[in-house]
């Protein structure tokens, strides 16, 4: 047995041996956690942090197991100075799940509770803004829990009965009424609806006075909306803002406005169908989504789909482009947010297109490549490629990184609008949950290639990019860091790339998943992200959740612009690097 795995299976016995009144093992394959009765949750989540070191919370959902009367809250901690995971849970009864809050304990998990009660219902005694996050407020019923069914429902799990094998296929729309396909909460009539979604929004925000005396100077307090439609929220995002003349007093994040149930389609489809779905979550990461939840699979799957040695160095060198394009990108649209032309966006897209020549060629796409499989990855490099990934990065990308750096990083409007806005300390980016650059430019070196490491990440030579300020200027040198970093590990991959077979087994479309539960995660371009998969035993995932970095991490966007200028907060969002396909899901 592995010492990962054999660390893996100690650490609950000792738990549950610390508190034996608390926790108790839990028997289930996959499973090396614990349960915390409900009573005594928080007191737990209090000691792990003080006294065991576990002061990173990254992952909070729950899972419904209807038709038992059980539904469960999973959390995943982990130590910020590196280590394996503690996961712990708490088990509700469906008919009244209620479970305390530990947003008081790990403000990270506050959007978190907030998605596990919009989507499966169960509530968070003690949370301050308890509320829906991603459907609107009059939204009926909670659409992850098992016996949710939408307006056209065709059936629980694909493929579907009536597409395939034979291949017909009915409009489901001609089995609903026309009139009958939104069944509205109880309580809400639409004839006399008017829309209050702002109302509910402001509640959170500080309550206005008409007249504020600061310095002798009466202003107002101003309520402005930037987004959801505005250049500067990176997508379909919206914030709230209080002002008191130019002055940030409170904000708050809105989302929700692409959300598809990304989490309720991966859980109707077969395992395999899932790959190309987790391509849109970050749809400029797609190599990341996929090894991401690859690993996740494999962890069920168990040894025989280890993947070759060859395909794991793949894999990285692929994952490594992958968070070059990214960052060359978030540094050119983070220009673009202070103000600067369009030019260092069109130095990001030359870099970024040569990549996508490469991942074109080995995937046959160059945004939804949809490239690794269980157990290896789809296909091996066609002729010629190597040779192109070792040119650009032994000569292209070191040489178009330094000088982008040469003129960027001294410039002085990046330097006046970036350095002391949007601060963030140590302590408040792991109390936040925050992951990745921006973690990493508070001055905690924590890397999940380094702290817990997976694939073949321990046998390359590489430094954890890590600055100290915890601004916007340091998240954007973070990120010019980690290129240099990630060119160094191609450059070790590419001369190592052992030969062989890229897939451990014959591909197939359905797998002989065992029963039990696994927790992947990779050290994505914008942060750690975790896909939680609970399986029954069938061709589809009981249970399929996402922890996706960019929703997480604006958890700590209020704590950054709070008594920042208005104009401050767009860098700062841009220095946060966000997706809405990732954050809305």
């Amino acid at each position: 047995m592995s010492e990962e795995l054999t660390a893996a299976k100690t650490q609950p016995v000792s738990v549950v041996e610390r508190y034996p009144d608390w926790v108790r093992p839990e028997e289930r394959d996959g499973y090396h956690g614990v349960i915390v009765e409900p009573e005594h949750l928080v007191a737990f989540a209090e000691s792990i942090r003080d006294e065991l070191g576990f002061d990173f919370l990254t992952s909070v959902t729950g899972v419904d197991y209807h038709p038992e009367d059980r539904m469960e809250v999973v959390y995943h901690a982990f130590q910020s100075t590196g280590g394996g995971i503690l996961e712990f849970k708490v088990q509700l009864p469906r008919a009244n799940p209620v479970v305390p809050s530990l947003v008081g304990i790990f403000p990270g998990a506050a959007f978190q509770e907030r998605e596990a009660w919009d989507l499966l219902g169960i509530r968070f005694e003690g949370h301050p803004n308890h509320k829906r996050i991603l459907m609107w407020e009059g939204f009926h019923g909670h659409p992850l829990r098992k016996d949710w069914k939408e307006p056209f429902f065709i059936q629980d799990q694909k493929p579907f009965d009536q597409r395939w094998p034979e291949g017909a296929f009915a409009y489901i729309e001609g089995a609903n009424a026309f009139n009958k396909n939104v069944q509205y909460p109880d309580e809400f009539d639409p004839a006399s609806w008017s829309d209050n979604g702002g109302d509910q929004v402001y509640k959170s925000t500080e309550e206005l006075s008409a007249e504020v005396d600061q310095e002798g100077i009466k202003t107002e307090r101003l309520v402005v909306n930037l987004g959801p439609q505005h250049p500067s929220t990176h997508g379909v995002f919206r914030m709230v803002v209080t002002l008191d003349g130019e002055e940030v007093l409170d904000l708050e994040p809105v989302m929700g406005y692409l959300h598809r149930n990304h989490e309720k389609i991966g859980e109707r489809n077969t395992y395999l169908m899932n790959i190309p779905f987790t391509d849109r979550l970050d749809y400029i990461c797609s190599m990341s989504n996929n090894f991401g939840y690859v690993l996740a699979v494999e962890k069920l799957l168990g040894k025989r789909y280890a993947p070759p040695e060859r395909a794991q160095y793949i894999r990285v060198i692929m994952a490594e482009l992958t968070r070059i394009v990214n960052h060359y990108m978030t540094v050119g649209f983070l220009l673009n947010d202070l103000g600067a032309y369009f030019t260092p966006t069109m130095y990001a897209l030359k870099e970024r297109e040569l990549i996508l020549d490469i991942f074109e060629a080995v995937s046959g796409s160059r945004m939804m490549c949809n490239y690794y499989r269980f157990g290896g990855v789809v296909r091996d490099l066609p002729e010629g490629v190597e040779e192109q990934i070792r040119r650009l990065a032994y000569e292209r990308l070191p040489r178009q990184i330094d000088e982008m750096d040469r003129y960027l990083t001294e410039n002085e409007i990046v330097r006046t609008r970036g350095e002391g806005v949007g601060v963030l300390t140590p302590e408040q980016a792991i109390a936040h949950s925050a992951v990745g650059p921006v973690l990493r430019a508070s001055g905690v070196p924590y890397d999940i290639r380094r702290a817990d490491p997976y694939s073949v990440y321990d046998r390359f030579d590489f430094d954890v990019a890590v600055r100290y300020h915890g601004d916007v200027y340091d998240r954007y040198l973070v990120r010019i860091d980690e290129i240099r970093q990630s060119i160094r590990i191609i450059q070790q991959a590419i001369d190592g790339l052992p030969d062989g077979d890229v897939m451990a087994t014959k591909p197939a479309y359905k797998l002989r998943m065992p029963e039990g539960e696994a927790y992947g995660r990779v050290e994505g371009p914008k942060g750690e992200l975790g896909f939680y998969l609970v399986s029954d035993g069938s061709d589809n995932p009981w249970r399929y959740h996402v922890r996706a970095p960019s929703f997480i991490n604006l958890t700590a966007l209020r704590q950054m612009c709070v008594g920042e200028k208005i104009a401050d907060i767009v860098a700062v969002l841009g220095s946060i690097d966000i997706i809405l396909g990732e954050v809305d899901r």
